[in-house]
């Protein structure tokens, strides 16, 4: 399972954060971190103690990411479909809370699909075996690959000239690749393709709320990045949802790739944020367990 395995090495990048990054002393200025969908609540009670007790912060707030992607593409209400390097959610989000009961983990993303895309240039004759050939194809993945909306249309052959300078041939490798996501077999996955998590995230949904899931479906995060990912999805959900009623819009903001930043910047904009904090003081008459009550 993957997540938050090494508090030690986060305190160091953190402390490399505050202090190289942004220059500035943790105890002077409020905390807004951003936290994944379905974080344990035992992660979030020992984060909320390790960000006020290491770094004294005067004040911390953890908002799940999925919200603060829905903020950044102008919403409050819709279904976030997160794909990153490790894992994927899709989670859908009312009038700024997540509902949990209904968000669905992929187990796979942006490193299966650069395992996958190196494994199909083997199958071709191209040998990357080193850390640094792994960094050259994700860089392949991430400029050639695509997602047509017909996975029977075959990519035309293109050319890619590598860091020594060798060119090589890249050809239905650029669409084989992002199609696990939408059939997860291709890689030795028995999970559900990307179609049928956000359907099943929409059901499970109260009956009234799913239609404005439906036509709020937002992608967000860097494996969303392939062309073709949201006219793929579209497509895919149709095929489950138009039989019960409803239909689909997928929104793929241009930014998508920093939507939580961007909506975290959003939220600590606003006028009402403070009353948002988790004050030191707070956080020390009720304990770490305060953040169940006050961030969801």
């Amino acid at each position: 399972m993957e997540g938050l395995i090494d508090w030690d090495h986060l305190e160091l990048l953190l402390h490399h954060a505050f202090y190289n990054e942004l220059q500035v002393s943790p105890e002077s200025c409020p905390v807004l971190l951003a936290e994944p969908p379905l974080n344990p609540t035992a992660n979030r009670v020992r984060q909320a103690q390790f960000i006020f007790e290491t770094f004294r912060v005067p004040a911390l707030y953890t908002p799940v990411s999925s919200a603060l992607a829905l903020y950044a593409s102008g919403r409050t209400s819709g279904l976030v479909v997160n794909l990153g390097e490790l894992l994927g959610y899709t989670v859908p989000v009312y009038e700024g809370h997540a509902l949990p009961h209904a968000a669905g983990r992929l187990d796979f993303a942006g490193r299966d699909l650069t395992d996958y895309l190196q494994q199909l240039l083997l199958e071709r004759g191209y040998l990357f075996s080193t850390a640094a050939d792994r960094e050259i194809v994700k860089c392949i993945k991430e400029k050639l690959a695509y997602i047509p909306l017909d996975n029977a249309t075959p990519a035309p052959e293109t050319s890619y000239v590598l860091p020594d300078g060798q060119v090589i041939s890249v050809g239905d490798e650029r669409c084989k690749c992002p199609e696990a996501l939408f059939q997860p077999s291709l890689i030795g996955s028995d999970c559900w393709g990307l179609g049928e998590c956000v359907f099943d995230s929409v059901m499970r949904c109260d009956g009234d709320v799913r239609r404005e899931m439906c036509m709020n479906v937002v992608l967000e995060g860097g494996t969303t990045m392939f062309l073709g990912t949201p006219e793929r999805l579209k497509k895919e959900l149709e095929r489950l949802v138009v039989p019960a009623g409803m239909q689909v819009k997928v929104i793929a903001p241009l930014e998508r790739k920093y939507s939580v930043w961007i909506g975290g910047s959003i939220v600590g904009s606003l006028s009402n944020f403070p009353l948002m904090w988790i004050s030191k003081q707070e956080y020390q008459e009720v304990g770490p367990a305060i953040v169940q009550r006050r961030c969801y």
